[in-house]
């Protein structure tokens, strides 16, 4: 089975990209910047969650992205604010309360502005589960292979993709100094505490 970065080198890929940045006025080169750490960060979400016990739901939420959006990706990202609405409630359902983290790593390692980067989040995750939705479809995998099969699509491009981008002091480890630095962003504390709003965040809890 190809993996993520197949799609993201391929011409749908491109053409996504380029989709996606004349709706957020990113440049295609900055937009293909930007999701070349989202669509791992939000695939490892749902590999996590999916190794979790959430494999039903994410199943459910499939069914109702089958992958048709594919067909005809630029009038698909021409459908603005229902677009919009949709990713969030993806993002959301997948990162949790540290979604204002994980959009400020991926906008401080690929250089574009945060406001345009959330943009960009927001018009890619429904494209990402349309194209999960269809290899689900293709490929006849259940809930019980999701895991699997969402581990083997991320190939070489996950392994700790949400821990890196979390990781805000650049060290290569989680400590209180992230932790402090992800409450501080989002200005407020998770009801489970700082450790379990950062964890929380990384099952795609909220």
């Amino acid at each position: 089975m190809a993996n993520l970065s197949d799609l993201l080198n391929s011409d749908l890929g491109k053409q996504i990209a380029s989709s996606i940045g004349k709706q957020t006025g990113v440049s295609q080169k900055e937009t293909s910047s930007v999701l070349a750490s989202a669509l791992p960060a939000m695939l490892d979400g749902l590999h996590k969650n999916a190794s979790q016990g959430g494999a039903d739901s994410i199943m459910k939420a499939f069914s109702k992205h089958d992958g048709s959006i594919l067909n005809n990706v630029t009038d698909f990202l021409g459908g603005g604010k229902s677009v919009a609405n949709d990713g969030k409630d993806i993002l959301g359902h997948i990162f949790g309360n540290q979604l204002g983290a994980v959009t400020k790593g991926i906008s401080k390692k690929s250089g574009v502005p945060a406001s345009k980067t959330s943009s960009i989040l927001e018009m890619a995750a429904p494209v990402l589960m349309g194209y999960l939705g269809k290899q689900t479809k293709t490929s006849g995998v259940s809930g019980g292979g999701l895991a699997g099969m969402l581990g083997g699509l991320l190939g070489g491009s996950g392994g700790g993709i949400l821990s890196s981008l979390l990781d805000q002091n650049g060290d290569g480890k989680l400590d209180i100094s992230d932790i402090a630095s992800v409450i501080s962003g989002n200005n407020k504390k998770s009801n489970g505490g700082i450790l379990g709003g950062l964890l929380g965040g990384i099952l795609g809890k909220k």
